[in-house]
C-alpha cells in the first residue's frame, strides 16, 4: 500500500496531537554501538521522516496504538538503529494473518506478511499467542524491540540474527532467536490447519517472503513485537 508524501505532510497536525513522539522527525548521523553492543551502521545519514498519521497508519493495516508504540521504542533505542524502514508485528491478530508489518517511513509503503510465533507462546495450539517469555528453554516469543544483525547460513537455510534490545527480550542472542523461513509458515498450513504452525520462538516466514524481508530490513533495523488491541492480554512467563 502506498500514501503520498503530500499526504504525510498534510496529516502530520494530526498526529502531533495524539503523538508528540512521533511528531519528532529527525536528522543527524548514527553511529555504530557501543563495542560488543551489536549492530550499529557505520555513520549513515538518518532521513528526514514525516511519520504516518493515525487515519493513515490504520489504512495500511497497522494499528495506530501499535505504530506509536514502535516509534516510541525507535526513539528509545535510535541511537543504535537506522530510522527509515521498520518492521512491526501484531501479535495480537491470529497467525492466520499477515501480521508482520514492513514499514517505509520516507515513503510510505507499507507490506504485510504472515510470521509464526513460538510453541511455548501458545501451548494448546490456538493460532493466538497466549503469552511471552525471555526465558531460555521456553520456545516462546518475547515481547519489545529487537535491531537486525548479521545473516548467516543455518539449519534453515539463510537467516538473521537479532539483538534484543529490551529487559523482555534481551537473551534473544543466546536463545538463538533469529529471522528464518519454514515449511510451517506457508500459506498451505493455513489452508489444510486454519493457522501456522510454530517456532522455538523465532520470526518464522514463507519461503517466498523471506527475500523480501531481508531486503525492507537489512542490518540495523527495528523490528518491534507486541501484543496490543483486539485480542490483547498476553502474560509473561518468568
Amino acid at each position: 500500500m502506498n500514501f503520498s508524501r503530500r499526504n504525510f505532510v498534510a496529516s502530520a497536525s494530526t498526529l502531533l496531537a495524539t503523538s508528540a513522539t512521533m511528531a519528532r522527525a529527525k536528522s543527524g548521523v548514527v553511529g555504530p554501538g557501543p563495542a560488543g553492543s551489536g549492530p550499529g551502521p557505520a555513520m549513515v545519514s538518518k532521513p528526514v521522516v514525516q511519520p504516518l498519521a493515525p487515519d493513515l497508519v490504520r489504512s495500511s493495516g497497522v494499528r495506530p496504538d501499535l505504530f506509536v508504540s514502535a516509534m516510541d521504542a525507535l526513539d528509545r533505542h535510535g541511537a543504535r538503529l537506522k530510522r527509515d524502514r521498520i518492521g512491526i508485528v501484531d501479535f495480537g491478530a491470529h497467525s492466520s494473518q499477515p501480521r508482520f508489518h514492513l514499514v517505509d517511513l520516507s515513503s510510505g509503503q507499507t507490506r504485510s506478511l504472515l510470521v509464526s510465533h513460538g510453541s511455548g507462546s501458545d501451548p494448546a495450539y490456538s493460532g493466538w499467542l497466549e503469552r511471552f517469555s525471555n526465558r531460555p528453554g521456553s520456545n516462546a516469543t518475547s515481547e519489545g524491540a529487537y535491531a537486525t544483525a548479521q545473516y548467516y547460513t543455518g539449519k534453515h537455510g539463510r537467516s538473521q540474527r537479532l539483538i534484543g534490545l529490551d529487559p523482555t527480550n534481551d537473551n534473544a542472542m543466546d536463545r538463538a532467536i533469529v529471522v528464518h523461513s519454514a515449511w510451517y509458515a506457508e500459506p498451505d498450513m493455513i489452508e489444510q490447519h486454519g493457522k501456522l504452525g510454530r517456532s522455538q520462538g523465532c520470526f518464522a516466514f514463507p519461503f517466498a517472503d523471506l527475500d523480501t524481508v531481508f531486503a525492507h530490513l537489512g542490518e540495523g533495523r527495528l523490528i518491534y513485537a507486541r501484543k496490543m488491541g483486539a485480542g490483547a492480554g498476553a502474560s509473561v512467563l518468568a
